[in-house]
């Protein structure tokens, strides 16, 4: 079953890397980075663009609080706690990251923006993996999922 495992995951991998070598990169379209507030307050521009990701930082500190405060979530194993922790920082995360980029949105600032959704999303899909199909399978994926969806990035 372990080596099957193995075989599977190194499958995937090569998969993954042939598809990276063979396609082109995907351009952004540069009306993506025309957005509604483009008025500048208190010296900030975008002002209602960058503020409004301060959300993400309340839920991603609540979330981590009650990951390790007195085991408020009932994760059964350091593969959850793991995965969860991964997911509140990558959320947290996004308010820096998106702010950073509505300050001034363009292609190099876009990298900030997508990079903590993409540490969430990868995350949440191991935690997928923990609670549904095997708690050891999915705490193994975690760092291989982190990974890939960090190259899918700096591919991009």
């Amino acid at each position: 079953m372990r080596k099957r495992g193995t075989i599977a995951w190194s499958v995937a991998i090569v998969c993954f890397v042939v598809l990276m070598i063979v396609t082109p990169a995907i351009p952004q379209n540069e009306a993506y980075h025309d957005f509604a507030d483009k008025r500048e307050f208190f010296g900030i521009p975008n002002t209602l663009n960058v503020a409004s990701n301060f959300p993400f930082l309340v839920i991603g500190l609540i979330g981590l609080i009650l990951c390790y405060h007195n085991n408020y979530f009932r994760l059964s194993t350091q593969g959850e706690l793991l995965g969860w922790t991964c997911f509140f920082v990558g959320v947290a995360a996004v308010s820096f990251g998106s702010a950073y980029y509505h300050l001034n949105p363009n292609d190099a600032c876009l990298v900030w923006d997508r990079l903590p959704m993409t540490i969430a999303f990868t995350s949440i899909m191991s935690i997928f993996i923990i609670e549904r199909v095997d708690p050891r399978k999915g705490t193994l994926s975690i760092i291989p999922l982190l990974m890939v969806g960090i190259i899918s990035i700096l591919y991009w």
